[in-house]
């Protein structure tokens, strides 16, 4: 075993301990970018099913309800608490992952993580750049939908993992220059790149959501929950596939897989710090091993402590809302005792 892969195994044991150590606090950061986005639907599925239910008794009652436009706008209003409240949280979830990069150095050194506002602020701050960079990662979804390109982009993915990690520590590129320097710096280090992200892969959507679920199974939480969204899911006509050979799919069965599936999709979102603090590491592993005339032409970087980073970023703030000088006080202080 190289002496690269070794440095690759040993970031993917320590990104777990670092995870774990402080797992009460990612627990209780990310419950509402997680937890907000499955009740926001909830509302939304639930006010439309109560709409869709009563609609017919209230035309009924006040005929001048039965108009196309009326009912579009209705239909909008009544969905549209769910869908706020889903868009805040998914936003929140999306900035998580960059300020949880932010968090890495304290965490590096005194392996705690703390003053989780200051570091979503430092990515919300940059939100202009943060979304065009989403929009890229999107676009790069999509294409990789098709059959024909899942090979290509699964090569690809390889290579732009580090994207929003070099958007956290390297703040003057661009979304374009950090697809650039991703490229970069995985280059000559595809294999490693790989078993890493296999790793966290298998452990994050695959092992962690299949250990819990199966506990779920065993202890009959699943099918509570499945009893409990049936009456939703009598609405939608059952799956007849008995002409093909193949067993129909029972309106239990429909509700059993979409229970699994949800407890599945919050297990792999609650574990998006670990995947954060992996990258975050490998991006240093990767931006420290380059010799140096490899290395992009870029600003001289300040050696300035974290709190005192912040304390100016702060300063430039556009708006009237600034970072809690509480936090910022913290800050430095964690930064006097760990000196």
């Amino acid at each position: 075993m190289t002496k690269k892969q070794k440095n690759a195994l040993g970031i993917f044991t320590e990104s777990v301990g670092l995870y774990f150590s402080n797992f009460d606090k990612f627990l209780k950061y990310m419950t509402f970018p997680v937890l907000g986005q499955i009740a926001g639907l909830i509302i939304a599925f639930f006010t439309t099913y109560l709409y869709t239910v009563n609609m017919p008794k209230l035309i009924d009652k006040y005929p001048q309800l039965n108009d196309l436009g009326i009912l579009i706008t209705i239909s909008v209003l009544v969905i549209l608490p769910g869908m706020a409240i889903f868009c805040k949280a998914f936003w929140e979830y999306l900035v998580a992952y960059g300020s949880v990069n932010s968090m890495l150095e304290n965490m590096l050194r005194s392996g705690k993580v703390y003053d989780f506002e200051a570091h979503t602020e430092l990515i919300k701050r940059r939100a202009f750049s943060f979304i065009g960079l989403w929009l890229l990662f999107g676009i790069f979804s999509l294409i990789a939908i098709c059959p024909l390109m899942w090979i290509i982009c699964a090569i690809f993915a390889i290579y732009f993992v580090l994207i929003f990690q070099i958007f956290t520590f390297e703040p003057e590129l661009s979304p374009f220059g950090c697809v650039k320097r991703s490229l970069m710096l995985v280059k000559g280090h595809f294999r490693d790149t790989f078993m890493l992200f296999a790793l966290v892969g298998t452990l994050t959507y695959i092992a962690i959501p299949q250990i819990v679920i199966k506990g779920f199974d065993a202890t009959g939480v699943n099918i509570a929950f499945s009893n409990a969204i049936m009456p939703f899911v009598n609405l939608l006509p059952e799956l007849d596939f008995s002409m093909y050979g193949l067993t129909s799919i029972k309106h239990s069965d429909m509700a059993l897989f979409t229970i699994q599936t949800i407890f599945a999709q919050i297990l792999i979102q609650y574990t998006l710090p670990l995947r954060s603090i992996l990258w975050s590491m490998w991006y240093k592993e990767l931006n420290n091993g380059l010799p140096k005339q490899e290395l992009p032409t870029q600003k001289k970087k300040s050696k300035k402590r974290p709190s005192e980073k912040l304390m100016e970023a702060s300063k430039k703030k556009y708006s009237k809302k600034k970072i809690d000088d509480n936090i910022l006080r913290r800050a430095m202080e964690k930064d006097d005792d760990e000196e």
